[in-house]
């Protein structure tokens, strides 16, 4: 994460939302309404404000930017993360945002978007946890519990990469949102949840003195954005998000909500 925010250019951000589609070379989509869905329960990538109950986030910015620089409109849908991938993958939405990693059996069911951001993933615990200081601990330990989302990265990794591979492990309790699982291991139903960088310091910020983060990255994970399989969608959406790597936009919006945002909250 450090590497990419080496070179912010936030002038060039604000020159970038004024410059037309085709002063910039990408393809104009000539207005078209862009049907983008998410589930406001990712912190900070896709989350309701506090204040207003407005959604926000990264993804939100994101999203929002490339169709302004590809002069398309955006409509923005919430959905259940169970049964997203599905709804954009039969066309019901366009685009889908939800922290969603690429990996190799989700391409086989969608289309990607090339990677905006690559996240790495720890174990988030409570603050006075003493048994929990990585991998190997968790795993010898059978008394301890993680609490996940079904079918999210993090519930993958906890099977796959600390725990034995069983997906019906009975260490690994559901919950239906991150969320909720995060609330869970405060209460004390559980004992761990995997959470990105950004993420584990949101609830450490919100939370004073109730969660802290151990041990090295268990993984790191490239993000992207999904669409419809065939989409015309794919090239104009890679085209805009080069174009804000190269201006430094994107590092921008990275900066803004998995740093600044939580700093200023």
């Amino acid at each position: 994460m450090k590497s990419l925010l080496t070179a912010i250019a936030a002038p060039l951000l604000v020159l970038g939302l004024a410059l037309p589609a085709a002063a910039q070379g990408l393809p104009d989509l000539g207005g078209r309404t862009i049907r983008a869905v998410t589930e406001n329960a990712y912190y900070p990538l896709n989350f309701a404000d506090p204040k207003t109950g407005e959604g926000i986030g990264l993804e939100y910015d994101l999203i929002n930017e490339i169709a302004t620089r590809l002069n398309a409109k955006v409509e923005w849908n919430l959905s259940a993360w169970d049964v997203m991938i599905e709804a954009v993958r039969t066309g019901q939405f366009d685009v889908g945002a939800d922290g969603i990693t690429i990996n190799a059996e989700r391409e086989e069911q969608i289309d990607f978007t090339a990677p905006f951001i690559t996240v790495e993933q720890y174990f988030l615990v409570r603050a006075d946890e003493a048994r929990i200081t990585g991998i190997q601990s968790f795993k010898d330990d059978t008394g301890l519990l993680f609490g996940a989302q079904s079918g999210t990265s993090a519930f993958y990794t906890a099977i796959y990469d600390v725990l034995d591979g069983d997906e019906a492990n009975p260490r690994v309790k559901l919950f239906d949102t991150f969320g909720a699982s995060v609330q869970a291991l405060k209460s004390g139903d559980v004992d761990a949840v995997i959470a990105d960088q950004a993420a584990s310091a949101g609830y450490i910020g919100a939370d004073p003195g109730a969660f802290k983060q151990v041990g090295e990255p268990i993984k790191s994970e490239p993000l992207g954005l999904i669409l419809t399989p065939g989409s015309d969608l794919v090239a104009p959406f890679n085209a805009a998000l080069d174009a804000m790597r190269a201006d430094g936009s994107l590092d921008a919006l990275i900066k803004k909500w998995f740093f600044d945002y939580g700093q200023n909250g």
